[in-house]
């Protein structure tokens, strides 16, 4: 593992410093910190569709895909709490190995299970780049030296693709925990890139998920088995984390543990709900942050 951190520190960190560079070039030296500040603001949000704010096509009234901000995601919640700008680079399907390797399998952000599309291949995300996710963070983090807060929240869908490419969905143990310590591993390696090549050393918050029905033991066991990893591995590089879990399971137990009931995810027709938070659960993940963050200092 220790050679593995090693060998992608040295190939992204070079990545890194040379759009750094390229970057700051293009522009008078005097202006680039100014325009980048202006845009982007002192906020870096990472993470897979339920930070990007992602709506299913079911829902009523249906999103428009073209347009970025028709989502709101709990960044943009927590950037307007904390009165600050931020930059939103989650994307919709994106998995821990393919938030590091360009051309993993993500489980629908530039690919999926058998098929070369993705969301980011249609659809415009909340800020444009090229490369992975963790491209873009070390890129922003090389020349946005204000920043003030990272927040992440990765892993949900490693378990998906572990459910949607074994046969027996990811049921047994081993499959599980493998996809368990692949998770932690790639945490590690995103963090320690975050760390040491970006030398970032502000607030870092991985928020943690919540259960789709915490009246069911195999969900709420498998959610907190998932949010042990992350936290886990958040603490280790001096992270704070959300508890995302917490934060639908006070609400749900009024309506007999299910989150759908107490309108903390997306209502389809006919009575169902999407896996994905509604406003008012992005609201209560937002805050889940916020209470861990607290004040940001003044800039």
């Amino acid at each position: 593992m220790r050679s593995l951190i090693r060998r992608a520190a040295v190939v992204v960190a070079g990545l890194a410093v040379g759009v750094a560079a390229g970057l700051m070039s293009a522009l008078p030296a005097s202006a680039a910190p100014v325009t980048w500040s202006a845009v982007n603001g002192p906020y870096l949000a990472l993470g897979d569709s339920v930070a990007f704010g992602y709506v299913p096509p079911q829902a009523v009234p249906p999103p428009n895909y073209y347009d970025p901000r028709s989502f709101v995601g709990y960044p943009e919640d927590v950037a307007q709490a904390l009165h600050i700008r931020v930059s939103n680079a989650s994307c919709p399907g994106e998995t821990t190995a393919s938030f590091l390797v360009p051309g993993a399998l993500s489980n629908g952000c530039e690919n999926s299970p058998g098929s070369s599309i993705g969301y980011r291949t249609q659809y415009p995300l909340h800020v444009q780049y090229q490369g992975t996710q963790m491209q873009y963070a070390l890129k922003y983090l090389a020349v946005h030296r204000h920043t003030q807060l990272v927040t992440i929240d990765i892993g949900a869908n490693d378990v998906f693709l572990c459910q949607e490419t074994t046969a027996d969905r990811c049921a047994s143990t081993a499959e599980f925990q493998a996809v368990l310590r692949e998770i932690g591993a790639n945490l590690t390696i995103i963090y320690t890139l975050i760390r040491d090549v970006a030398q970032y050393h502000g607030l870092l918050v991985a928020l943690t998920y919540y259960s789709l029905s915490y009246s069911d033991p195999t969900q709420v066991a498998g959610t907190e088995a998932l949010d042990s990893v992350i936290a886990s591995v958040t603490e280790k590089f001096g992270g704070k984390v959300a508890d995302g879990f917490a934060a639908f399971e006070g609400p749900s137990a009024a309506f007999g543990g299910s989150p759908c009931a107490a309108g903390l995810l997306i209502k389809l027709p006919g009575g169902t709900c999407d896996v994905h938070p509604s406003p008012a659960g992005q609201l209560l993940l937002a805050q889940a942050i916020e209470d861990v963050v607290g004040a940001l200092p003044p800039k």
